[in-house]
């Protein structure tokens, strides 16, 4: 149910891009999302460049769906324990998001708006209402979108074995940067 939700979302967006008539719709066309753990032992980092998301200024919503087997790490044994240990991406292939965003500022006109998202999102199978900041910035044809926020583990049933509680942080720093078209 779930997946034909999103499914029906990403339809409905999409459609009108398809068709050539939706002039504030906007896809991804590059990006990266990144996380950065930086515990006693050992600090962590990894990113994604194969993300999906959707964008439409008219209605200010705002999806993303995230592979987390895509998530790279400079060492291959982290991202084989990150895949199977800790994220389980083969019983939780991927994160999403859907939300609003929410500004003071027209985002139809050119320049840098700072914006609120609130929505809910999907890690490890787990939801949560969130809401982060971050910049919009319209340049036409193209939107760039940035934000950074924290997401604690355990409140997405993350769990991390005591025997190596100081080698992974409670807490994940997230870094979103998109370029839509």
């Amino acid at each position: 149910m779930k997946r034909l939700a999103l499914f029906g979302l990403v339809l409905i967006i999409q459609l009108p891009l398809l068709l050539g008539i939706a002039q504030n719709k906007f896809k991804a066309i590059s990006g990266n999302i990144s996380f950065f753990s930086s515990a006693p032992l050992e600090d962590i980092y990894a990113d994604n460049n194969k993300i999906k998301s959707l964008l439409d200024i008219d209605s200010k919503e705002i999806a993303f769906i995230v592979s987390i087997s895509e998530f790279n790490f400079k060492k291959s044994l982290m991202q084989t324990h990150f895949n199977e240990k800790y994220m389980e991406s083969h019983k939780y292939p991927n994160a999403l998001y859907q939300g609003k965003l929410i500004s003071n500022s027209d985002l139809k006109t050119e320049g840098i708006h700072k914006v609120t998202s609130k929505g809910e999102i999907t890690i490890h199978g787990v939801k949560k209402e969130i809401e982060v900041t971050g910049t919009l910035h319209n340049k036409g044809r193209e939107i760039q979108v940035k934000s950074e926020f924290n997401i604690k583990l355990a409140d997405f049933k993350i769990k991390i074995p005591k025997l190596i509680i100081k080698n992974i942080a409670e807490e994940v720093l997230v870094k979103v940067d998109i370029v839509y078209q």
